[in-house]
């Protein structure tokens, strides 16, 4: 039987197990990647992470879980409160629902049920996710346009700006695996690469789709709608409590979610690396074993999310969206038609590999050639209608920018202290008051430079 056959037998009782696992994976892993990601960040930056919580610290996230819900939960008056209240679960649902066409393993038997370890097997299972992960925008526009505040909305507008950029970037670098596994089924995918992962095989796809998945979840070194150095915290600004405990989920959950992504595309799924798949005729490719293979590739892309975080530098704005629609998107649809034709030329003549890789170099070097001969024809040719830039990259103001000259208020601040002095009322007190008569005079004059300034 094939997986969608076994995956359509499969009882009520089971489908409702593995909808209950697949709940719980989200929030485990949450949990479990906070403490890891402040070990890890503060094991390389030289610094104590959390080690007052429970034995070494490891209890932080429960304790952080713990608190959130009992936060006290303020709403801006200005507020749609129906959206307000919308917007976290229209971000945390469709990631948790991305699990679902995600192959864990390979056929199991539970209970003595045999079944897939995957909850549905959809013959576009790749456009599954990447439709859950378009449906977390509308979270976040909606997030920041319903806490009724410019900062909020400025930051919704900015993060769906980026993630819709990447998220481009993405599904273009999904487009070549597409074309060498001839299927969208992720378990097709999987299956596809025995003969050899993709993330060698199509190298700069894989790589355009860690970049991509960096941004498109909004991390370190392109956190910047939700940065810690910018004026407020982005879309979120205006929640607390389990609300925004439920954007924090959401973020972590998008996590797993890619990485599980990049696993099934580009690192073979569940299948063991090539060394331990030769142990015992490729036993440890059946049964219960590829779960361990699975989380173990899932495992090692989050931890290159920590290291990113802990490495880099954030970018500017401009920057990582130049990097997202001039780098990326070309970079990514040169290689789709290389792949395309290369995949035209194996199906419909004897051209061997030999022959596609030498004439592929002779292209390459010559199309970098050219890119330095119009670089030098262009280099130092000065443009008269240029405006010139400081070392950042911005504008400067004009050089006949003329200030204007500032109002003459000292004659108005001279009347109206003066009309002050007259309405003022004078100290009153006796011959045994004249202490205190001054320093009731005293006040009033201070108070009155204050009113002047």
């Amino acid at each position: 039987m094939t997986r969608a056959e076994l995956l359509a037998d499969d009882p009520l009782w089971l489908i409702l197990i593995k909808v209950v696992v697949l709940l719980l994976i989200g929030p485990i892993m949450t949990i479990f990647l906070i403490v890891w990601e402040r070990k890890a960040i503060g094991r390389m930056q030289q610094r104590p992470g959390p080690n007052r919580v429970g034995p070494g610290g490891y209890l932080q996230s429960i304790a952080d879980a713990i608190k959130l819900p009992f936060k006290e939960q303020i709403i801006p008056a200005g507020a749609d409160r129906k959206v307000y209240f919308l917007a976290p679960v229209i971000v945390v649902i469709p990631a948790i629902l991305a699990f679902s066409v995600i192959p864990f393993g390979p056929q199991v038997s539970i209970f003595g049920e045999q079944t897939v370890l995957q909850l549905v097997d959809l013959p576009v299972g790749v456009l599954v996710v990447l439709a859950c992960s378009s449906l977390g925008i509308y979270g976040i526009v909606l997030a920041g346009w319903s806490s009724g505040s410019p900062y909020p909305l400025l930051g919704g507008l900015r993060s769906a700006a980026q993630m819709i950029s990447y998220e481009i970037a993405m599904g273009l670098s999904i487009v070549s695996v597409v074309l060498y596994a001839q299927s969208l089924s992720t378990g097709d995918i999987v299956q596809a690469q025995q003969s050899g992962w993709y993330f060698y095989l199509l190298i700069p796809s894989f790589l355009i789709f860690v970049i991509a998945m960096v941004g498109e979840t909004n991390r370190a070194p392109f956190d910047l709608p939700e940065a810690e150095s910018e004026l407020v915290g982005g879309f979120h600004t205006e929640y607390s409590s389990m609300k925004f405990a439920l954007f924090f989920l959401a973020e972590y959950v998008n996590m797993v979610v890619v990485c599980s992504m990049a696993t099934t595309l580009f690192l073979g799924g569940y299948m063991a690396p090539w060394p331990i798949s030769l142990i015992g005729d490729n036993y440890l490719n059946t049964g219960w074993w590829p779960i361990l293979w699975y989380f173990a590739k899932t495992f090692l892309l989050l931890f290159a999310f920590i290291w990113v975080r802990a490495t880099l530098p954030r970018f500017r704005y401009d920057q990582f969206m130049r990097i997202g629609w001039k780098v990326l998107v070309p970079a990514n649809l040169v290689w789709i038609v290389l792949v395309a034709g290369l995949r035209t030329l194996r199906g419909s003549s004897e051209v061997s590999t030999g022959q596609i890789l030498t004439y592929g170099g002779i292209v390459l070097l010559v199309v970098v050639g050219l890119g330095f001969v119009f670089d030098r024809g262009t280099r130092g040719v000065e443009d008269d209608d240029q405006v010139p830039i400081t070392g950042g990259g911005y504008p400067v103001p004009p050089l006949d920018l003329e200030i204007p000259k500032p109002a003459k208020r000292k004659a108005v601040r001279g009347r109206s202290a003066e009309g002050r002095r007259r309405r003022r009322p004078a100290p009153v007190g006796g011959p045994g008051d004249s202490r205190r008569g001054a320093d009731a005079w005293r006040d009033a004059e201070m108070e009155a430079d204050h009113g002047d300034l």
